[in-house]
């Protein structure tokens, strides 16, 4: 599998793969996380215009999509119930997803992501185990509860691939 930045020209695929991994949060019984139409076209329209947005490829195919975003992500300064293990900079992952064709789709992006950054986060939501299954098979560690901005409530992670070391 390869990964390289979205087009414009990956758009209509993009959404397909939203459409379908939508239908299948609700067959696993996670209907609420993207409802019906989640995200939304103007949120992939800006992920591509900002350079955020990655699609996976097999055999130059698009199997899989994800926003990458390096930098403070706002709902996260807020955390209940536990905290996050440190204040490393960090990226987060946003709107994963694969075609279900294609199997890696986590692993593969993870990987990319590690690369530019030491620190990950992502978040998912309580109703989505098979998410929160992969999360703790790669590494990552459950923070606490963070509320997205339509004010959900959200499992948090954390993963750092190095160690961080104190200056004290």
């Amino acid at each position: 599998m390869t990964i390289r930045p979205a087009s414009q020209y990956d758009f209509e695929s993009i959404m397909n793969i939203y459409s379908y991994a939508r239908e299948q949060m609700r067959l696993s019984g996670n209907p609420h996380q993207w409802g019906l139409d989640r995200p939304f076209p103007e949120t992939v329209w800006n992920d591509i215009r900002t350079k955020q947005s990655f699609v996976i490829l097999e055999k130059e195919r698009i199997c899989g999509v994800f926003a990458f975003i390096i930098g403070a992500e706002p709902t996260y300064r807020i955390i209940e119930n536990g905290a996050w293990p440190n204040d490393a900079p960090y990226g987060t992952i946003h709107r994963i997803a694969g075609n279900g064709q294609a199997h890696g789709i986590l692993a593969e992006a993870l990987a990319f992501c590690e690369e530019k950054i030491n620190t990950i986060r992502i978040d998912t939501h309580n109703d989505n185990h098979i998410m929160q299954h992969l999360l703790k098979k790669y590494g990552f560690q459950k923070c606490g509860y963070i509320y997205v901005d339509d004010g959900s409530r959200r499992i948090a992670y954390q993963k750092s691939s190095a160690q961080i070391r104190s200056t004290s």
